[in-house]
């Protein structure tokens, strides 16, 4: 999973004011990059078939497949993708958390 620090350089189709997209301008491209690289096989997985779902999912050998969008609805897939991201890393940490509680329980 690479991370295109650019993406948030592009002007915006919208004159409003973004704290989110600031705040990610001001961090160093290789945070931005560590961070994307820590998702684990299973999140980018998950990802990658959400993605394929809402695009279609022909297989690309045997298919020359185009997909053709504008610029905003790009944007709410990208926003779609890093919010299931979040969301997946968060559930996956109190998996985590579940399973290293459980252990505990049986040294009681």
């Amino acid at each position: 999973m690479v991370f295109d620090s650019n993406f948030f350089q592009r002007e915006s189709e919208t004159t409003e004011r973004n704290a989110l997209v600031e705040y990610l301008q001001k961090q160093h491209p290789d945070t931005l990059e560590r961070i994307a690289q820590s998702a684990t096989p299973e999140v980018r997985e998950i990802i990658t078939h959400n993605v394929q779902g809402l695009l279609g999912g022909l297989p690309s050998e045997g298919f020359n497949i185009q997909i053709v969008t504008d610029r905003q609805n790009l944007a709410n897939l990208l926003a779609s993708a890093m919010m299931t991201g979040y969301f997946l890393c968060q559930m996956e940490k109190r998996k985590d958390l579940d399973e290293s509680i459980s252990d505990t329980d049986s040294l009681f």
